[in-house]
């Protein structure tokens, strides 16, 4: 009986100790201080989406406004709004080079920003649709001059004198296919023209030639050789 009840008291769990007790709690109060921080976190990200929610309205409802900068802000308080702008059918984007001076702005569909006006904000500008304008002509007038300048200097090389004009004497006044016809070969460089270079005889005519020139030429070979034999 004592050898049961000693093994079943050596099975059972030893009351912690008092170093136990004490990490346990601390434990314990971390954790609950944990869930009390996610509790305000996600309590203050819906109070901010509300009011960005109640600022977005107003700013659709306000036909006299075309866009809206916000202050600088957060990494998720920019992403909420630009959340809550792109439900609402709205155009946003982030400016700023620093995490700190970030800030949004947002844009009715109507007025969405020209690649111009982005380059502007990203540059930390203030866009002047005025000062755009003009830049934009005077970069229209250095561009027609610079083409202007390129023709000038393209009429600058051409000859004074017409190749046709100047070699007038070799080729003739009239096109270079009717000035061929015209020419006339030069006896004196020993020039012939080609139509008496042309053989005119047909084919048979030509063989009976050849076959003649063979015989003759043969038969003064034989008579050269008898003549040296007697």
């Amino acid at each position: 009986m004592a050898d049961l009840l000693g093994s079943i008291l050596s099975s059972m769990e030893k009351p912690p100790s008092v170093g136990d007790q004490e990490s346990r709690r601390k434990a314990r109060e971390q954790a609950a201080q944990l869930k009390k921080m996610q509790e305000e976190e996600r309590r203050k990200k819906a109070e901010f989406r509300k009011r960005m929610e109640k600022e977005v309205s107003d700013f659709i409802q306000d036909s006299s406004l075309q866009k809206k900068k916000y202050e600088p802000m957060g990494k998720i308080e920019r992403s909420i709004l630009h959340d809550v702008a792109e439900v609402a059918g709205l155009t946003s984007f982030s400016f700023g080079e620093d995490e700190d001076s970030r800030y949004v702005m947002i844009f009715k569909k109507e007025f969405a920003p020209s690649d111009e006006e982005l380059d502007a904000y990203r540059r930390g500008e203030e866009w002047n649709p005025q000062k755009a304008e003009e830049k934009r002509r005077l970069k229209e007038l250095a561009q027609l001059e610079q083409q202007r300048d390129t023709e000038a200097d393209s009429s600058a090389v051409c000859p004074n004198s017409n190749y046709r004009d100047k070699y007038s004497h070799l080729i003739g006044t009239s096109a270079a296919k009717d000035a061929a016809h015209t020419l006339q070969a030069n006896s004196t460089y020993g020039c012939v023209p080609v139509a008496n270079k042309r053989d005119t005889r047909s084919i048979e005519e030509a063989m009976n030639e050849i076959r003649a020139k063979k015989r003759q030429r043969r038969g003064e070979e034989e008579s050269g050789g008898g003549s040296s034999t007697s």
